[in-house]
């Protein structure tokens, strides 16, 4: 049964982390460049709707990509190494930190209404998230190649 465990971890690592990279390239390509597309008039309410409906999305795959990158520094499967583990979870720091401190204040500041400067913020600063995950993708693959999973 331990044996299992550290497997499951990896798999739901790299299941959350592959869902997010995808989530990241739809909102970074189509979803956030359409915000400037929206009428002034709308576009609180819009935004305010966008935010909870996204939180769903997002929020369960997030955590389940952050706890089983942080159990991975405790319970490797054989052919994961530290390293592997470590820089997994400084890019999702990198990402957390993103997210917190500078997606969802442009979020907070775009629910009152829209601003081009801010929304050109939030969509170039988004390629801070989308490049980190297309590196976790690539390294959660490679530690499943080296773990043969």
């Amino acid at each position: 049964m331990m044996d299992s465990f550290p497997r499951f971890l990896l798999l739901a690592q790299v299941a959350s982390t592959l869902f997010m990279t995808g989530v990241i390239w739809f909102v970074q390509v189509v979803h956030y460049p359409l915000f400037a597309k929206m009428g002034t008039t709308d576009f609180p309410l819009y935004e305010k709707t966008h935010t909870s409906l996204t939180t769903w999305v997002v929020a369960p795959p997030m955590f389940i990509e952050l706890i089983s990158a942080m159990l991975l520094l405790w319970f490797r499967p054989p052919g994961a190494s530290n390293l592997q583990c470590g820089i997994g979870l400084a890019l999702l720091s990198v990402i957390w930190f993103s997210t917190l401190f500078l997606q969802v204040p442009c979020h907070e500041r775009l629910s009152q209404g829209f601003d081009p400067v801010i929304h050109q913020r939030l969509v170039a600063t988004n390629w801070i998230r989308t490049v980190s995950w297309n590196l976790r993708s690539l390294l959660v693959l490679s530690m499943i190649w080296s773990v043969g999973v």
